[in-house]
């Protein structure tokens, strides 16, 4: 009897212990929360607050609750972030109106909702220093990089490039638009070997300070009805975690738009937590040179500028 007493007494322990690691385990399951972003400083709300995670001083993190875990992806152009999107891989990420816009119409308006703004300006056109491009009708026979086929810098190229007469398609016409990854941009245009890149900050102030590069034209110069305000970043949920998760996406929302007043009201703590994340993600920083030229440009936004 005593044996059998034993034994239920041990099965009944087991059981608790096995009840109680459950339970902790249960306890501990976090939400998780997976946003993606560019290095650039068009994202800066981003690569800071991804700075900011990386030392355990989370902007988002501290806002969102201990109940959430962020997670950080970082993309070189806005397609891949899409498919990212659609993978089911991505909650939330920053990108360009153009693969944001794409991504709606491809799925039908089922997947992507923009949420808010993130940035206005700095995206331009920059042009060989030799004088071979002095005016829109020399682009003809000339090659043009941007960052990546159908990302936001692109579909500017083509479009103005189709507004000035040239016929564009997608391997070649009157102008080669060549997508070429940001950072072989700036290498091929050194070697001469395009003649003219359609990209943002920070690798338009780089191309004028490292390749001579001369600005053609700014592109708030094609906004004149809203100010020059155009849209250089949104930031864009899935509408899953949208539907899934409504009361989260506010927090995260409300805890960007702070984070921006937060930047615009700090900019030099804040560029040196973007340009030391930018380094982390890169493995270089941005010169201080190129910082300086490049940050007036920008503005860090969360209108979404619906115009």
């Amino acid at each position: 009897m005593n044996c059998c007493r034993q034994r239920l007494l041990c099965f009944t322990l087991a059981l608790l212990a096995f009840a109680g690691v459950g339970g902790a385990a249960f306890a501990a399951e976090k939400t998780i929360l997976r946003v993606g972003h560019f290095p650039n400083i068009t994202h800066a709300q981003a690569v800071i607050a991804h700075g900011l995670s990386r030392s355990g001083k989370g902007w988002f993190e501290s806002r969102l609750g201990p109940d959430v875990q962020l997670q950080w992806f970082v993309y070189n152009a806005g397609p891949s972030a899409m498919e990212a999107i659609f993978a089911r891989s991505l909650d939330l990420t920053y990108v360009g109106p153009n693969p944001a816009v794409n991504a709606h119409l491809k799925s039908g308006g089922d997947e992507i909702r923009i949420v808010a703004g993130a940035c206005s300006g700095g995206a331009a056109l920059v042009v060989q220093p030799d004088g071979r491009i002095k005016t829109a009708a020399d682009f003809k026979g000339k090659k043009v990089a941007t960052p990546q086929l159908g990302n936001t810098q692109d579909v500017a190229a083509r479009a103005w490039l189709q507004a000035q007469g040239h016929r564009v398609t997608l391997t070649g016409g009157d102008v080669t638009v060549l997508p070429t990854a940001n950072p072989d941009q700036l290498a091929l245009f050194t070697r001469g070997a395009v003649d003219a890149v359609w990209t943002v900050e920070p690798w338009v102030s780089r191309l004028e300070l490292e390749a001579r590069g001369k600005i053609y034209l700014e592109e708030k110069s094609l906004w004149p009805q809203t100010g020059g305000k155009y849209v250089t970043t949104h930031l864009v949920s899935s509408v899953k975690f949208l539907k899934g998760q409504p009361a989260l996406l506010k927090k995260f929302i409300a805890a960007h738009v702070e984070l921006t007043d937060w930047i615009n009201a700090h900019p030099a703590e804040a560029k040196q937590i973007l340009n030391d994340e930018i380094k982390a993600e890169t493995t270089r920083p941005l010169a201080p040179a190129v910082l300086d030229r490049a940050w007036p440009r920008l503005e860090l936004t969360s209108d979404p500028i619906r115009a």
